[in-house]
C-alpha cells in the first residue's frame, strides 16, 4: 500500500487535507493509518514535547535536527514500516522533507548533513507521493491566530518564508514524487484535486 506524506508551512492546511483524504480512503473500505512527525510513536510523543514547547531553553539547531531524526528513526521502525508490511495505507503529517526545509534552510544547517541523517533514520524509506500544501505566509499566519502557537509557529515571518521557498524548491527538483497544491482553495476542492492526482498516478 502507498506511503503518502503531507508537507507545508504551519497553517498551510496539510493536516485538514490529510484527514479528508483518509476519510475518503476509509469510505472506499481501504485500511488507513494516520500519523505525524514529530510524535508518531510512543517515544516520539515525548520528543515532540521537547521540540515544540515554547517555554524553556530551546535546543541548538544541531540538537534540534538530531532530536527530529531520533523521532523519525523510531517512527519508521515501530510504526510506518510495520504498517506498510501489513498492506495498510500510511498517511504522515510531515516526514523528512520538513527537516530539509526547517532545519536545513530555516536553521541554516548543511543540506548534505540533513540528507545523510534522513537516510540514516529512515533506512532509505521514500514516500510514494508527497503532497505539498502551499499558501502565502500571510494566509498561514491568519489561520494560526486562533490556536496556541508552538515554538516554530512563534518564529518570525522571514523564517516561515524561507521554509516555504525551500519546500517549493525541493518539490520542483522531484516532480515525480511531489504534488504541489494551492491550499488557499476550499478544503473539499483540494480533496478533489488530490484524488484526481492520485488516480492519475495509479495509486488509487
Amino acid at each position: 500500500m502507498p506511503f503518502v506524506t503531507f508537507e507545508g508551512i504551519d497553517g498551510s492546511g496539510k493536516s485538514t487535507l490529510l484527514k479528508l483524504f483518509a476519510q475518503h480512503l476509509k469510505q472506499l473500505g481501504l485500511p488507513v493509518e494516520i500519523t505525524r512527525e514529530p510524535g508518531g510513536s510512543d517515544l516520539g510523543r515525548e520528543l515532540r514535547e521537547i521540540l515544540l514547547r515554547p517555554e524553556g531553553v530551546p535546543p541548538c539547531p544541531e540538537a534540534e535536527l538530531l532530536i527530529y531524526e531520533a523521532d523519525r528513526a523510531q517512527h519508521v521502525a515501530t510504526k510506518i514500516r510495520p504498517w506498510l508490511d501489513q498492506n495498510i495505507w500510511v498517511l504522515s503529517d510531515r516526514f523528512y522533507d520538513s527537516s530539509l526545509a526547517f532545519q536545513g534552510a530555516g536553521r541554516k544547517l548543511k543540506t548534505e548533513d540533513v540528507i545523510w541523517l534522513n537516510q540514516f533514520a529512515t533506512k532509505g524509506l521514500k514516500p510514494a507521493l508527497t503532497v505539498l500544501t502551499d499558501c502565502s505566509v500571510d494566509v498561514s499566519q491568519k489561520r494560526r491566530q486562533a490556536r496556541k502557537a508552538d515554538r516554530f509557529e512563534n518564529e518570525k515571518t522571514q523564517f516561515h518564508e524561507t521554509v516555504r521557498q525551500e519546500f517549493l524548491a525541493i518539490a520542483k527538483k522531484d516532480p515525480e514524487r511531489f504534488f504541489i497544491i494551492n491550499s488557499e482553495k476550499a478544503p473539499n476542492e483540494l480533496l478533489q484535486m488530490l484524488l484526481t492526482e492520485v488516480k492519475k498516478r495509479g495509486l488509487l
